[in-house]
């Protein structure tokens, strides 16, 4: 057995005493004699969801202050960086009984995807909460649901006088949603990253309506594929071969071909998300603002995840 495999043999165990406690976290229910504006670990979860961190301008630190107020109530010590400015990398430390052991690192990001209101039943930020249980809120499932889960995860161990082996870290990194170049990726290089002695770590995966929780051992690879057509301009009255959008659409066509083949096996139930290459168009820039000339280029950009080989599963 690998130094490799050993550790994490040895430290899975302790991610599995968090683990438990994940869906008590968060009841879906309040006792009908619980006062509404009671502090709970749903009221803890709703302020959260009505901090506004959706791009494209999160607002990352009234989302820090928050969960640092929330820490000073545990036996957590809290540090934060900024390896970009204006984009905090927030910890939360929970100091185990053995600091020399391995750490282990539960991760969570703070920002959203864009919302649109005027698409909402509810504001996207009000995090409203209607009689049958249900909080309707931009980034509820991706992913601020798992970052206070792991503060009540946290809160109940400690209530019950539970102490870690290994020192445990909470992290709520940035900019996960545009890629996290400015974010984890910075964190992850860094000497502070290296410092912590992670030999562990989970990270979101998919929220859940029950008592089970899937942990995935591996992620697809992201790659964003970028298309750039180039072709004769020309007028609208014309017909004329060999057009910028015209070849764009040649590739197009071949892509979502690929993309349906994948997409079928999904629909079949042969195969699930995770184990398809996932293909979607996000973006298109082409053309002009006349609709009688026919523009030179045009690009359009897809975001495409590759499952992992059998080597690297191995080695993840």
């Amino acid at each position: 057995m690998s130094r490799k495999h050993r550790l994490l043999c040895t430290v899975f165990p302790v991610a599995l005493l968090v683990l438990p406690f994940f869906v008590g976290a968060i009841p879906v229910e309040s006792p009908s004699n619980e006062d509404p504006e009671a502090e709970n670990p749903v009221s803890r979860f709703r302020k959260y969801l009505s901090i506004n961190t959706a791009h494209p301008n999160p607002d990352y630190s009234v989302a820090v202050s928050f969960l640092r107020s929330l820490a000073e109530s545990l036996p957590l010590h809290t540090r934060v960086f900024e390896f970009v400015p204006n984009k905090p990398v927030l910890l939360l430390i929970w100091e185990g009984s053995d600091p020399s052991l391995p750490s282990v690192l539960l991760n969570s990001h703070m920002d959203s995807v864009p919302a649109e209101p005027s698409k909402w039943t509810f504001d996207p930020f009000s995090a409203v909460r209607t009689s049958d249980g249900k909080i309707f809120a931009r980034g509820a499932q991706d992913d601020k649901c798992i970052g206070i889960q792991y503060i009540e995860a946290i809160r109940n161990l400690w209530k019950k006088g539970f102490t870690p082996l290994r020192t445990l870290i909470v992290s709520y990194v940035p900019d996960e949603e545009i890629g996290g170049l400015d974010g984890v990726t910075k964190f992850v290089a860094s000497k502070e990253f290296e410092e912590l002695n992670v030999g562990f770590m989970l990270d979101e995966g998919q929220a859940s309506t029950t008592d089970e929780f899937r942990v995935f051992y591996s992620d697809r690879t992201p790659w964003d594929l970028i298309i750039k057509a180039q072709g004769a301009p020309g007028h609208g009255s014309k017909m004329y071969d060999n057009s910028a959008m015209e070849n764009l659409i040649k590739s197009m066509e071949i892509i979502s071909k690929f993309r349906e083949t994948q997409f079928d096996k999904v629909k079949a139930g042969v195969a699930v998300y995770s184990e398809v290459i996932s293909v979607n168009p996000v973006y298109m820039k082409a053309g002009t603002p006349s609709p009688s000339v026919s523009f030179s280029g045009a690009t359009y950009v897809f975001s495409i995840c590759f499952m992992p080989t059998k080597k690297m599963r191995y080695e993840l």
